[in-house]
């Protein structure tokens, strides 16, 4: 699994060395524009697949494959 383009934390680390550049301002216009760019990209990406991960947990599934969503307000019990 770890196989794909990057990993999440591969990912997030890039994403967080981008803004620590662009936070010191020693970056050329130019430079920081493309960074910015990779920036969003990269925060886009990564909301993508915490948002299907959490999509994922939130799920329940029966051993004849039912899926349950679980209850926001009780973690311990599936929707009905």
């Amino acid at each position: 699994m770890t196989d794909k383009k990057n990993n999440f934390e591969e990912e997030l680390t890039q994403l967080q060395t981008i803004v620590g550049n662009l936070e010191n301002g020693n970056v050329p216009l130019e430079d920081a524009l493309n960074e910015f760019q990779k920036g969003v990209q990269l925060s886009k990406d990564l909301n993508k697949r915490l948002t299907q991960a959490e999509e994922t947990v939130a799920k329940l599934i029966d051993s004849d494959g039912a899926e349950h969503r679980l209850d926001p307000n009780n973690a311990s019990a599936p929707e009905e």
